[in-house]
């Protein structure tokens, strides 16, 4: 790696030291008390009654997290243990966090609507599950423009399905069965976790091959600090409260993001055509995998490899659209174009306080300003991406979670959920941070 390209990967200096402190514990009893904290908030203010019901159960989650991180620093004073020694307790206790966070708030609440409460799960559980029963009876997973002014008024925001083909999948239990275990949630977290450990086996596997620095010089930190990066960049991807309020409660994005850290820990462990597969997987389930897709063809590029990685980025999100393009292609049309772009018969109730979004309301021409805002920031990437195209998987993670944050803000609808995404993006870039691999594998 260049002097340059690991000044462009490495965290800044300080953050380092505040990450690195006590082993990574003082950091891990911060994260879990602050969250504790949030979710009390959550549960006492939030108008939203999925939001409340997690924050109920996730507090203590949280609380009692951050109880087992004292009790690790107290043992580390004591011991004088090293932070290589630490990481299977630190990974211990993000297992209970999520557990207690994200899982048990999670089947809390899809026991309670199996029994009959409608206020346990956000809207996009119930599109899910009904765009996996259309699924079922019409090949296809989308209802058309007639079909949605059909509805009553109140109900048509809930006929569109904005998402790409692949997300009816997880829709499909729920038209099987009617119980808990058919949440359309209990199926993102299965999905989420899953394509996690692989993520995280993908890095394991490649480390022999491609080990930093002072690792192959014979120093020991190498390992463990690379293997506390990956620690972190789960942590940032499970227990961190946008993460793991989004899966108890909607979920949907939950599985995108896995399927993008995957990606990038295949690309970092030279495995492209793996790499392709599993952004195109995200991208069969969501529009926001794209623009990562695109950067990771980039980077293939400058190893030649931009083929084999773009065969299944481009081509899986291909197949996926192809049966409902050939059943009713209006219909297709008018949920993943016509509604995101704000042309539906309803507006999407995501309009969170962000730059693009006041710009659009606050100043005439609003919506035009904002869009140019985010168009001249789509090119501004696309431009860094000619001239100076990722060498690293580290450095292409940067540039798809700094992308998706600009995007994010500028775009006038958008969530507070979807901050979910540069952030994990943007810590797992430590994970990844590594020499070039060698010859590529298929």
């Amino acid at each position: 790696m260049t002097a340059a390209a690991d000044r462009a990967t490495r965290a800044p200096a300080l953050w380092r030291r505040i990450d690195r402190a006590a082993g990574g514990l003082a950091l891990d009893l911060g994260l879990y008390g602050a969250s504790a904290a949030f979710a009390a908030v959550t549960a006492g203010t939030s108008t939203l009654p999925p939001h409340r019901a997690w924050g109920t159960v996730a507090a203590f989650g949280y609380l009692l997290a951050a109880l087992a991180v004292a009790g690790q620093l107290a043992a580390r004073r004591r011991d004088a243990g090293t932070p290589l020694a630490a990481l299977p307790a630190r990974w211990a206790v993000t297992g209970l966090a999520w557990a207690s966070t994200t899982l048990l708030p999670l089947l809390v609440q899809s026991a309670q609507r199996a029994a009959g409460r409608t206020d346990r799960a956000q809207e996009e559980v119930v599109v899910v599950e009904h765009s996996g029963n259309r699924l079922v009876e019409t090949g296809t997973p989308y209802l058309g423009h007639d079909a949605i002014a059909a509805l009553p008024a109140d109900e048509r925001l809930l006929g569109y399905t904005p998402y790409q083909p692949g997300m009816a999948l997880f829709g499909l239990p729920r038209a099987v069965a009617d119980g808990w275990w058919t949440d359309a949630r209990v199926w993102f977290a299965v999905a989420t976790a899953l394509l996690l450990a692989l993520a995280v086996a993908a890095l394991r596997t490649g480390a022999p091959a491609t080990l930093g620095a002072s690792a192959a010089a014979g120093d020991p930190a190498g390992d463990g600090d690379r293997a506390a990066a990956v620690l972190r960049g789960i942590q940032a991807a499970t227990v961190l409260p946008v993460c793991a309020l989004t899966l108890a409660t909607g979920g949907d994005d939950l599985p995108v993001l896995a399927a993008c850290l995957l990606a990038l820990a295949l690309a970092a462990s030279g495995r492209p055509g793996r790499a392709g597969l599993a952004i195109g997987v995200a991208g069969a389930l969501k529009l926001f995998a794209w623009p990562v897709a695109l950067v990771l063809i980039a980077w293939a590029a400058t190893h030649r490899c931009a083929g084999r990685l773009a065969a299944g980025a481009l081509g899986v999100p291909a197949l996926a659209l192809l049966p409902a393009l050939l059943v009713d292609r209006d219909a297709l049309v008018e949920n993943v174009l016509r509604f995101p772009l704000g042309h539906g018969l309803v507006t999407s109730p995501a309009q969170s306080p962000f730059p693009g979004h006041l710009i659009a309301t606050a100043l005439p021409a609003g919506r035009v300003v904002a869009a140019a805002l985010l168009v001249a920031a789509g090119a501004a990437i696309a431009v860094r991406l000619l001239h100076r195209p990722p060498r690293t998987a580290a450095a292409a993670a940067l540039i798809c979670g700094y992308g998706l944050l600009a995007a994010i803000l500028l775009m006038p609808t958008t969530r507070f959920g979807y901050l979910l995404y540069p952030v994990a993006l943007l810590a797992w870039a430590a994970a990844l941070a590594r020499p070039a691999p060698g010859p590529a594998a298929p």
